[in-house]
């Protein structure tokens, strides 16, 4: 019960017996009343026809009783007393009386007695629901259940009671039974039918949805020992495969190999991004221990400047690494609210030791304010302007400005620019293009990498253009507080 074909198989079966059953028991339930409907028809025909014979003035023992056996009859008069039975009649239960022996001194012709007048003031009856002299009631009749032992054979009837009235004004009730034994014996057969058939059907449903259903888990058999092997094999470069139906399966073989290829390309970046920090700590590392152990045999030959400038450079690629890994663990920044105008300012003012002064175009009495980490965000505008300094010849700006639902920074310079074709692969970790490589004074190439990261954790966008003064124009876009 643990495999979904064997929970599929069991809940279809469960579903297919509920269904069945209750088809069944709607079944035998309509075909019962019809039965029923149709016995009661038959006794209602019988009942009239002998209501009729008396109505019209036949005497008792003139009275033609068809197919006794099937449709037994019995009168009773208003007293209660049987005045006529079909010959055959033994006993019987469920009409007005259980007599079955008429009472020697009724007859057709009697003369009613004083009790039997058609006003009925003596009594205090209401004739009013009585069929009129010579007629038969017009009512509906009414119909019991009951047994008849015809001939030393007993059996269940369907019994009508007609009322009708003799022409010397006697009313009789005619109680007429139609066999309920055909009825009984349909129910049986088709009862018996649905009881056979029930759990051959079950058996085939079951079979069925369990042979459809594992043919339809086959891909996911495949794709789990795809996902088993690559697990096994650490290989993230293998696929699972895909089948050619456009199920949810299919869809699933699809979205499991676009998290493969998602996979595979973080622990490309992981990798890539541990050797190039490994390389980028060497150089510093090795520079320093050498000028060490220069100084160590020959004191007066010590290099402090260069030796503080790489530890400098140490510390600040550790904190670019920290702050990259902190980013991929999905750091998301603070809910302060931070003014982008104020931001740039505060940033450009503590810069005095830049090769090239900083324009600044922040329009007075704006609102920029965004949401995010005052930081983080001032450590992308910091790498920003580094950028431009490194590449710009004689001028360096940076503008806010409001643009749509969000704020807009752009830091511009009159340099070479960056090819088009070189747009996306800077913003890539350790990346450096040749001209950077030439004028860089100790980055790594991962300033730009963490502007695009801490844009991204801001729910925004860092791309760059081509600046009017003919440099590179970085713009960093942020959303506006909600």
């Amino acid at each position: 019960m643990r495999s979904v074909r064997a929970r599929a198989a069991l809940g279809a079966t469960l579903v297919v017996a509920v269904a069945l059953i209750g088809a069944g028991l709607a079944v035998l339930l309509v075909l019962r009343a019809n039965l029923i409907d149709q016995a009661d028809l038959q006794a209602e025909v019988a009942a009239r026809d002998v209501a009729g014979q008396l109505a019209t003035g036949t005497p008792y023992d003139e009275v033609e009783l068809d197919d006794e056996e099937d449709h037994p009859v019995q009168v009773v008069d208003e007293e209660g007393r049987v005045v006529l039975v079909s010959k055959d009649l033994r006993a019987v239960t469920g009409t007005g009386t259980t007599g079955v022996a008429p009472v020697p001194s009724a007859s057709a012709g009697a003369t009613p007695s004083p009790d039997d007048d058609d006003d009925g003031d003596d009594d205090g009856g209401d004739d009013s629901s009585r069929p009129d002299s010579g007629e038969v009631s017009s009512d509906d009749p009414e119909f019991s259940d009951g047994t008849a032992t015809v001939d030393r054979t007993t059996a269940d009837y369907r019994f009508a009671a007609v009322e009708a009235t003799t022409r010397e004004g006697v009313t009789l009730t005619v109680y007429a039974g139609a066999p309920l034994a055909a009825e009984q014996e349909a129910v049986d057969t088709v009862r018996g039918a649905m009881l056979t058939g029930l759990p051959v059907m079950l058996v085939v449903v079951a079979g069925v949805t369990w042979l459809v259903t594992r043919r339809a888990l086959r891909p996911v058999e495949g794709i789990r020992r795809e996902m088993a092997a690559i697990t096994a094999s650490e290989d993230l470069a293998r696929r699972v495969p895909e089948p050619d139906s456009r199920d949810e399966i299919a869809a699933l073989a699809r979205t499991t190999n676009e998290t493969l290829t998602v996979l595979e390309a973080s622990v490309e970046r992981q990798r890539r991004f541990v050797a190039d920090a490994s390389h980028e700590l060497r150089s510093p590392i090795a520079s320093l221990r050498t000028q060490l152990e220069v100084a160590e045999a020959h004191p007066e030959l010590l290099d402090l400047p260069g030796a503080v400038a790489d530890t400098v450079r140490l510390q600040v690629l550790a904190a670019d690494l920290l702050l990259l890994a902190r980013l991929d663990a999905g750091e998301r920044p603070g809910g302060g609210t931070v003014e982008l105008g104020a931001l740039v300012r505060e940033e450009v003012s503590q810069r005095t030791g830049d090769r090239i002064a900083v324009t600044v175009e922040v329009p007075e009495g704006g609102a920029f304010e965004v949401n995010g980490s005052r930081g983080q965000l001032s450590r992308v505008i910091g790498n920003l302007l580094d950028n431009a300094q490194r590449h710009a010849e004689r001028s360096v700006a940076v503008s806010v400005a409001a643009d749509g639902h969000g704020v807009r920074v752009e830091v511009r310079d009159d340099g070479a620019g960056v090819p088009e074709g070189e747009r996306e692969r800077i913003f890539e970790r350790f990346v450096r293009l040749d001209d950077a490589r030439s004028r860089d004074d100790g980055g790594a190439g991962l300033g730009l990498a963490i502007a695009r990261d801490v844009a991204a954790r801001h729910d925004g966008t860092l791309t760059v253009h081509r600046a009017a003064e003919g440099g590179a124009a970085f713009r960093l876009w942020l959303p506006r507080p909600a």
